[in-house]
């Protein structure tokens, strides 16, 4: 006798993974790194997030109306909140909240919508945001908190609520008075005045490896990095060969001349480097998709990353060497494509 069994329609196993999920697993991992910040430098960065993810909603929100998408679809997918989170983890804990909401304009509406929405964007949304208002907006965007244990004047949450709201410290105090330069800023106008990368390192604000607070920030981003790598969220290529790059290349300057390079685990330990390189590079829709491209992809923003900390007009230049290769990605993948199964090599 032959039995019928009622099923489903095809397909019949569901999807293992969705554009949420990875979305939602990357914000998890940034989490220890946002926690490590706050810890360092204060509630700024909390109120920036918040800020930051308040614009890129209502943005979001407005372009989907205008292009009559689903709104509970698209504003449940999260890819929003994580564009203004990354974002927001570039920005100075106090930049008055007009930052945000340009930034989020260009990152949201241009970046993203214009080209066609999610999976459409040529160029990484966040980044596109930053390098904007980083140009626009240069005093704010260099106005940057010492770590809280070497700070002569710690922030409450109210005075930053002020700081942010007005634009202005509260109680009078100068801009100058309660910001100072980072530690790749640190080095570069210490070598351009003719000292030495060891006598610009006696300075307070470095620890080990990297900048004070700065070092323990990039290791927890890295360990959510690792995790993202367990969890087979993002590939290894890029994080191995953005870093590795920035090593190899660093270590040979600093053998060659290590009066004026510092060492190559300053290069990892200060900046966006970590974060980069797990959590912006990695982004599949504006980098490479072949194995081969990824690995060209990775080592093209390492070593125009180094490039322009070098030679460039800005102290750390991950979001524009991500950029600049958003625009070589077309064209990596056109010649990194994998042999076609059963083709001759």
């Amino acid at each position: 006798m032959i039995r019928h069994f009622d099923t489903g329609g095809a397909p019949h196993f569901p999807p293992q993974t969705t554009v949420r999920s990875v979305m939602l697993q990357v914000i998890y991992a940034l989490l220890p790194g946002v926690i490590a910040h706050a810890w360092f430098f204060g509630p700024g960065i909390v109120v920036q997030i918040l800020l930051a993810c308040g614009f890129a909603l209502l943005f979001e929100a407005s372009c989907l109306a205008i292009r009559r998408k689903p709104l509970k679809l698209f504003l449940g997918d999260f890819s929003a909140p994580l564009t203004a989170l990354l974002f927001a983890l570039c920005l100075p804990p106090l930049a008055p909240w007009w930052i945000a909401l340009v930034g989020m304009f260009f990152a949201i509406v241009i970046a993203k919508h214009l080209f066609g929405g999610l999976g459409h964007n040529l160029f990484n949304p966040a980044m596109v945001g930053y390098v904007v208002v980083l140009i626009s907006f240069p005093q704010f965007m260099t106005a940057w908190l010492p770590p809280l244990e070497l700070a002569s004047w710690a922030p409450t949450l109210g005075q930053v609520l002020s700081t942010i709201a007005t634009g202005h410290p509260p109680g009078g105090l100068a801009w100058d008075a309660i910001t100072g330069a980072t530690p790749l800023d640190t080095i570069r106008s210490s070598v351009a005045t003719g000292k030495m990368v060891s006598e610009a390192r006696q300075a307070p604000i470095f620890g080990d490896f990297g900048g004070l607070g700065w070092e323990w920030i990039a290791n927890w981003y890295a360990l959510g990095g690792l995790w993202l790598l367990w969890r087979r969220i993002i590939s290894w290529q890029i994080p191995v060969t953005m870093i590795g790059s920035v090593v190899l290349l660093g270590l040979a300057a600093y053998l060659a001349d290590p009066g004026s390079n510092p060492a190559p685990l300053q290069h990892v330990f200060s900046g966006a480097l970590v974060l980069g390189a797990f959590y912006i590079a990695t982004d599949p829709v504006s980098g490479c998709a072949s194995p081969r491209g990824r690995l060209i992809f990775g080592a093209g923003v390492g070593i125009i990353t180094l490039a322009i900390r070098r030679w460039g007009a800005y102290p750390d230049g991950v979001a524009f060497a991500v950029l600049l290769m958003n625009m070589m990605a077309p064209l990596i993948d056109r010649y990194t494509r994998p042999r076609i199964f059963g083709q001759p090599a």
